[in-house]
């Protein structure tokens, strides 16, 4: 098995042709070259707050090899974007990682008080319920834009807040999951 380990003249063992001669390692680490199989597409928006509970979201959820499709407002790019080619790069990017990983699960996530839609205290003036049915609409409409571009992909749809993680039935919310008073 040929490695991508650099030799004492600068050129890369893999591809021979390769002059990394101007490239300075910082960071000496072993990727994996095998192809994988993704568990799932996590679309999630970039706000560093809801990161360990996303992570820990995940791993409970046996999601080990995700395709992360991070950005502002994460699902709101397919429900309610501020471009029509914010939804048009989300979906290229599902698609890929369907062509390319043979995903066929997508994790939906908005987040409580998301910059993107205005912050739970601008827009919905603190009201935790109002934001709750915002986003329970949002998620809604991004789970059906990805059901209409892709029929045979499993959708999963959350919203995540201060204290925990909730679920979104494909179009209502069950007893189950209901957020508590």
């Amino acid at each position: 098995m040929t490695t991508r380990f650099m030799t004492n003249g600068g050129l890369c063992l893999r591809h021979r042709k390769c002059d990394h001669r101007r490239l300075k390692r910082v960071l000496h680490f072993r990727s994996p070259t095998r192809k994988y199989h993704c568990d799932a597409v996590v679309v999630a928006c970039f706000d560093h707050r809801f990161d360990l509970v996303l992570r820990k979201f995940l791993k409970r959820i046996r999601v080990v090899n995700p395709d992360p499709i991070i950005v502002a407002g994460g699902a709101k790019s397919l429900a309610s974007p501020d471009h029509d080619s914010d939804r048009e790069f989300l979906l290229a990017q599902v698609e890929k990682s369907v062509r390319l990983h043979g995903t066929d699960r997508v994790i939906l996530l908005l987040h409580s008080d998301c910059g993107a839609y205005g912050g739970l205290h601008k827009i919905f003036n603190g009201d935790e319920e109002a934001e709750v049915a915002h986003h329970r609409s949002e998620l809604r409409i991004a789970h059906q834009v990805l059901k209409g571009a892709f029929p045979s992909v499993s959708v999963e749809c959350y919203f995540v807040d201060f204290v925990g993680v909730w679920q979104l039935d494909s179009f209502a919310v069950s007893s189950d999951h209901a957020r508590p008073d």
